[in-house]
């Protein structure tokens, strides 16, 4: 707990001088910025107040619960004061703070802070679960993605930007770059009981305000009025630079119903942070679409995008797009993974003894249909990735058999050179053995008539296919002949 961050960054930071260090550790430990949010039926909005300090959080923790409300405290980042009040006053099981803390998809051998996956049959009574998903960010120059990672670098929990800087296409700005930013959300719910209230505990990631969410983010989760229809009181736009500000704008527009049915399923809580999500999947299956098309764009029509005709230059070429194919091949698999994970935890199978169908009428189910779609896009691009694989390693042997042709014909151009030059150098050789030079202007013709025909007929002898080429070379004589007689009867 002393510790104040992940360990992966305190061994970043434990070399600092010991007054920075402890300065660092003393604002890690008691970083606390958690919204206070109590949703009580027949209320037609929830009421929210902020606190930014630990023991602002002590002394909410202690206060007297307001009648039949549903509180949800949102947590952005961690730290060990809130840890600590948290985890101590609500019972919470430190598992649900160390799962938040790591971004890992994999694990190296010598890894110490892995976490091995549970058993199904232990997993599915605890009172929490955590979703995975990736942020698609745009960054206008590689200062602004350098300041971005010394962002995230501030930050409790550890959270990384995966560089899209091979994926590069023709119409990209050249210093921009999209990232991809991994990143958590972890719901706590208590039930309520006839002694005490429901409460719920939401951890999100801190903000990375540099850049801005590509294509400016995901669409607002209403409909535009039209022109007809007067403005809606409260219409306004959701604060996009921070996730926390945006998520309470969306949690001050839940509808009376959606309360409503928090009573009879407590995910409903997570509500507006759920269509977060689900959107930003949305987001980055578009971009991962788009990316693709390019890719087979590059593949099509190679000279779109500056390529020379030549086996070399193609060659090249071809390999980048399949770099860029292969990395997308590694990455769907794990986030059509992290798709189902979220399905399983949001929707239990029915059918499965160990889940419970969500209740009918509630928000969380009317979410299904969308996170069907997103598990449906996943699955439709790995399968267009292992189609355009397909194709490319087809081009790829095409490519090489032209390539061995090429390589082919230079050797046979040499085998040429050499069955011609060998016989001329052997009787030069030959007519060289004389000591007097001045006897050669007498016999100089004797070697033309001599290498002349040897050259000729070891060349026959190296071609095996030279009758067919004369027999060829006569046929088509013989067709000439024929056309330019039957040309002068006709004329005649």
């Amino acid at each position: 707990m002393e510790v104040s961050t992940s360990p992966t960054k305190w061994q970043l930071i434990r070399g600092l001088p010991h007054e920075t260090l402890s300065r660092i550790r003393n604002e890690r430990a008691s970083r606390t910025k958690v919204a206070v949010v109590d949703f009580v039926p027949g209320k037609e909005t929830p009421s929210m107040k902020q606190i930014t300090n630990s023991k602002g959080l002590a002394d909410c923790l202690n206060e007297t619960a307001t009648p039949n409300a549903t509180r949800l405290y949102v947590v952005e980042d961690l730290s060990r004061d809130v840890i600590e009040h948290l985890g101590s006053k609500l019972d919470i099981d430190p598992q649900f703070f160390r799962e938040h803390i790591n971004d890992y998809t994999w694990y190296n051998v010598r890894d110490p802070w892995v976490e091995l996956p549970d058993l199904n049959i232990v997993s599915r009574t605890r009172p929490y679960f955590r979703l995975t998903y990736i942020q698609p960010r745009y960054f206008g120059t590689l200062d602004s993605l350098k300041r971005a990672r010394k962002q995230a670098g501030r930050f409790n929990v550890l959270r990384r930007l995966d560089e899209d800087n091979d994926h590069g296409s023709l119409f990209d700005d050249n210093n921009a770059m999209v990232a991809l930013v991994r990143s958590k959300a972890s719901l706590w719910i208590r039930p309520a009981s006839e002694d005490q209230q429901a409460i719920g505990v939401l951890l999100i990631d801190p903000p990375i305000t540099e850049g801005f969410p590509l294509w400016k983010g995901y669409r607002p989760f209403r409909n535009s009025p039209c022109p007809s229809e007067q403005l809606p009181e409260g219409f306004d736009r959701p604060y996009r630079a921070s996730l926390y500000e945006e998520l309470l704008f969306w949690i001050r527009q839940t509808s009376q119903e959606d309360i409503d049915s928090i009573e009879k399923n407590p995910k409903a809580m997570a509500f507006r942070i759920l269509e977060i999500i689900c959107a930003e999947w949305l987001t980055l299956s578009r971009y991962i679409t788009a990316r693709l098309g390019q890719i087979e764009w590059e593949i099509e029509k190679p000279d779109l995008f500056q390529v020379k005709r030549d086996i070399q230059r193609e060659s090249i070429n071809f390999n980048k797009s399949l770099t860029k194919l292969h990395t997308w091949r590694r990455r769907l698999p794990v986030y059509r993974a992290m798709v189902a994970d979220m399905r399983t935890k949001l929707f239990p199978d029915p059918s499965n003894s160990s889940g419970r169908p969500d209740p009918p009428g509630d928000c969380i189910a009317a979410l299904r249909e969308d996170f069907t779609i997103v598990a449906r896009h996943i699955d439709d691009l790995l399968s267009r990735t292992e189609r355009i694989a397909a194709v490319a390693t087809a081009v790829t042997a095409i490519e090489e058999s032209r390539r061995a042709l090429e390589q082919n014909k230079t050797l046979g151009r040499l085998t040429y050179l050499a069955v011609i030059f060998a016989p001329l150098s052997f009787v030069s050789s030959f007519f060289s053995m004389s000591a007097n030079l001045a006897d050669l202007t007498q016999t100089i013709w004797v070697y033309f008539c001599v290498a002349i025909p040897v050259s000729a007929l070891v060349y026959l002898l190296v071609d095996k296919n030279w009758t067919n080429n004369l027999q060829g070379a006569y046929d088509t004589a013989g067709k000439a002949k024929k056309k330019t007689g039957g040309l002068f009867w006709h004329r005649r």
